[in-house]
């Protein structure tokens, strides 16, 4: 009975293989298929020499630094940068920090402060508050882009401000 009840399943999992088979493949020998596509962008910036170019064909989130170690307990740690976009309707972008404090991940997202449509360049922020005691590990700083199109960022600034 056991024997019949191997073969059986044997059958059926060479069958199940037998008609698995490729249904897309692809093609990365270069970089036009890829999204999000970040380049640097001399053209268009805010300050300084150049910009970072966003292009991408869906929602994506951009991780852009990490920072270790930062003192900012007591305090409100603002993460603020330029933004300029270029997205379809109804797409937006936003400014996303993760803070890693003790073992555990707590994020802010600019939700409220963020860019939508067509627009210039714009400084937009979110921001996390650190209680007394409370140092992160790291920061993760992100731009959140939900929609397709193009996105530049430049002059981004983290600055920390004494809790009252």
């Amino acid at each position: 009975m056991r024997v019949k009840f191997i073969v059986v399943i044997v059958m059926l999992l060479a069958t199940i293989i037998a008609k698995a088979g490729e249904f897309k493949k692809l093609s990365l020998d270069d970089t036009l298929s890829a999204s999000p596509k970040i380049e640097t962008d001399a053209q268009i910036k805010a300050e300084g020499t150049s910009s970072i170019r966003i292009t991408t064909k869906w929602p994506t989130t951009v991780f852009l630094e990490e920072v270790s170690g930062p003192k900012v307990e007591n305090a409100k740690l603002m993460y603020a940068a330029k933004v300029k976009a270029r997205l379809e309707p109804g797409g937006t972008a936003f400014l996303e920090l993760w803070a890693h404090v003790g073992g555990g991940q707590y994020f802010s997202r600019g939700m409220n402060d963020a860019i939508t449509g067509t627009t210039n360049w714009k400084t937009i922020q979110t921001p996390f508050i650190f209680q007394k005691g409370q140092n992160p590990d790291k920061l993760t700083l992100n731009l959140v882009i939900n929609g397709k199109g193009v996105v530049w960022i430049d002059d981004v600034v983290l600055s920390a401000h004494p809790l009252e």
